[in-house]
């Protein structure tokens, strides 16, 4: 696939509220991904499993029934809208491999509708109100980008972005752009203080990868409050801030946390090259001492 050096990539983010209504939810997402195409959007992502609720509050077998075959129902639907609309696509779906083997799996579709390649979560959480091992069994697919016609797309999910070996990983093979749809929140008795510290905490990681890495990266997180089924916690408030970072970490575009809908905006590409000139951290590695990394502890 033919990558676009030199050009400004027009890229569209939805950032959404989700229902009960796994329907609704995807005919929100199908509704903004025209709107932005319309706008002149050349990538679009989604928020991770932007289908449904975070089902992941509570360990509950019947949740299974949410996930999907990939390729599948779902997949066609948001595969015709790519071809309709000539964009590329970044979903987040929750993936039934095989019965009794699921997976949180970023799908990638190019412009002429075809699924260009899939992403299955490597690190999976299993924290309070976000029990991911019970559902998700770790990816298989390794940290490779996905070639599409806009550039090669280093697809990672949630969790995985608290971890600078995958982001470095996708750098090193080749990732034009690190991408993150996302799921994640404050417990609502947090303090202000508390909920503050998170968010940020949030941010800096990720543009810590954009700088680390000389590449943009794109993070697209739900909004809104979703009830813990169960009713033993207060749910959880999800908090937006949907945002862009370029090569030196430097905001390219923020949301709000309540703010529902799809935003566009411009990221340079060819800035990278330039960066990476002036920062040449890739140069600068000492491979020949970092096998350590593969040691837990030192006695």
């Amino acid at each position: 696939m033919g990558k676009q050096h030199g050009d400004t990539l027009k890229v569209g983010i939805v950032q959404q509220s989700c229902s009960e209504d796994p329907e609704a939810n995807l005919e929100f997402s199908l509704s903004e991904i025209k709107r932005l195409a319309r706008q002149g959007a050349q990538l679009i992502v989604l928020q991770e499993l932007h289908r449904s609720r975070y089902f992941c509050q509570i360990e509950d077998p019947v949740m299974f029934d949410l996930a999907e075959s990939i390729p599948g129902p779902v997949t066609e639907k948001l595969g015709k809208a790519a071809l309709k609309h000539q964009v590329v696509l970044v979903s987040s779906l929750f993936e039934k491999r095989t019965p009794g083997l699921y997976h949180n799996t970023a799908v990638v579709f190019d412009k002429d509708g075809r699924i260009a390649g899939k992403y299955r979560k490597m690190h999976i959480p299993d924290d309070p109100a976000y029990y991911e091992k019970f559902y998700f069994t770790p990816g298989d697919l390794g940290f490779l980008p996905i070639a599409t016609s806009v550039g090669n797309l280093g697809v990672l999910v949630c969790w995985d972005q608290w971890f600078p070996e995958a982001a470095r990983l996708m750098a090193l093979a080749g990732a034009d752009i690190l991408i993150y749809p996302t799921a994640i929140g404050w417990e609502p008795t947090d303090s202000l203080e508390e909920k503050q510290r998170q968010l940020e905490a949030w941010q800096t990681v990720q543009r810590s990868h954009a700088i680390a890495n000389g590449l943009p990266v794109i993070a697209v997180n739900r909004t809104g409050w979703e009830p813990d089924p169960s009713g033993r916690t207060r749910g959880i408030n999800f908090w937006g801030n949907s945002f862009a970072a370029g090569p030196q970490g430097e905001y390219l575009f923020t949301a709000s946390s309540e703010e529902v809908g799809g935003f566009l905006f411009p990221i340079d590409l060819k800035r990278c090259e330039t960066v990476r000139r002036i920062w040449p951290f890739l140069r600068d590695r000492r491979t020949d001492y970092y096998t350590d990394l593969n040691c837990l502890y030192r006695d």
